[in-house]
């Protein structure tokens, strides 16, 4: 892959409305297919916003009317906000697009940023996205005193528990000891050229998920590096470390087309 272009956008005081972020990655794609720029990662933070990918149901946004954009990415619903750091990678993939690689290679990047600050993290299989791993089953303590076998939001496909206070919410999933999720990814390819890409939390204030079905994940939660690690980290000691390793991953990814198989010819009975 080429030279990675980073560019910073806004933090903080001067973090970017969704829209203008929205409206800048439109440009940025436009002039990377017609390669004008090289490939380019847009990192920034956002203020409070939810943002629903296409496969987002009704139940899982906010139940109080709080405004929705709905965005043109894979995924579902998710926050993004102060303390969370967000980047756009824009790169031009061969075709035919290997889009599941492309995840993996974010994941891996922030797999290692996370670990350069001392937290440990993984995949999990079916689930996109960055996850501190819970304790066992077994091991949890179990939501408002029952049982894990009966857990409702393994067994009640109508629970909600947006409407189940705090032994349920997202925010609270590292008290509960199960998994969750330190960074959330969500894309797009159109042309062959990326759009859309992560969300890494670094010390934002996770009750804001507790609105919403975040993903569309409902016996998980989320975390951040500063929960994690039990003291203050910023997206100022963040942002050179993702940039190094987002750098070190996309710079050196020995890209390839995803392989299409063939279907097997079809087979007619020869005539009796």
């Amino acid at each position: 892959m080429s030279e990675l272009r980073f560019v910073r956008l806004g933090f903080g005081e001067e973090a970017v409305d969704y829209q203008e972020a929205w409206q800048k990655q439109r440009e940025v794609h436009a002039s990377r297919f017609e390669d004008t720029v090289p490939d380019t990662c847009l990192l920034l933070e956002h203020p409070p916003v939810y943002t629903a990918g296409r496969r987002t149901t009704e139940s899982e946004r906010p139940l109080d009317g709080t405004p929705v954009v709905d965005v043109d990415r894979g995924g579902k619903i998710t926050w993004h906000g102060p303390g969370q750091l967000v980047g756009y990678p824009i790169l031009k993939l061969p075709r035919p697009v290997d889009v599941v690689a492309h995840v993996r290679r974010l994941e891996d990047a922030l797999i290692r940023t996370a670990a350069e600050f001392g937290v440990e993290t993984s995949r999990i299989e079916g689930r996109s996205g960055v996850w501190v791993l819970g304790d066992p089953v077994e091991d949890r303590p179990a939501p408002g005193g029952l049982s894990l076998d009966f857990d409702p939001r393994l067994h009640d496909e109508e629970f909600d528990p947006r409407l189940n206070g705090p032994e349920y919410a997202p925010s609270n999933a590292g008290q509960r000891r199960e998994d969750r999720k330190l960074a959330a990814i969500g894309i797009r390819v159109a042309k062959g050229v990326t759009m859309h890409g992560f969300a890494l939390n670094v010390n934002p204030d996770n009750t804001w998920f507790d609105r919403i079905v975040p993903c569309g994940i409902r016996d998980a939660g989320v975390t951040s590096l500063s929960y994690e690690l039990g003291r203050e980290i910023t997206i100022t000691d963040v942002l050179p470390v993702a940039e190094k390793h987002l750098r070190n991953v996309l710079e050196n990814a020995e890209l390839a087309p995803r392989v299409v198989e063939a279907p097997e010819p079809s087979r007619t009975a020869a005539p009796a």
